[in-house]
């Protein structure tokens, strides 16, 4: 009996949960500097914000000449596994901010904050 490879090119979060994790923590940040944040390319930030966008999980609106962000409370994980669950406890564990009251973290020992969904 061997022992498998050890793999090192996977991570926790998908690119979808990185780049809500980077708005959430900058509203108003600009998709090159996400980019950059998590090594992306910024077309793969624009469509992902346009994914997010088109399922709920924020919304975009003009700040002067910029974009600004908001993060759809209550929005819900997308993956069965997470049914019920709120994006808000992940955002609130991973932005190191306090649970917001009333948000389901239930079942993943996530507190809860004012976030969105994303398939973490």
């Amino acid at each position: 009996m061997g022992t498998a490879p050890h793999r090192q090119n996977w991570t926790f979060l998908t690119n979808h949960a990185r780049v809500l994790v980077a708005i959430a923590r900058d509203p108003g940040v600009r998709l090159r500097d996400v980019a950059a944040l998590c090594r992306l390319t910024e077309r793969t930030v624009q469509m992902i914000v346009t994914d997010l966008e088109g399922d709920g999980y924020l919304t975009r609106s003009r700040d002067g000449r910029r974009n600004r962000y908001e993060i759809a409370p209550g929005a819900l994980f997308r993956h069965p596994a997470e049914a019920g669950v709120q994006v808000a406890g992940l955002l609130a564990l991973l932005l190191g901010a306090p649970a917001a009251p009333g948000s389901s973290g239930e079942g993943l020992g996530v507190p809860a904050g004012g976030a969105e969904h994303a398939d973490a």
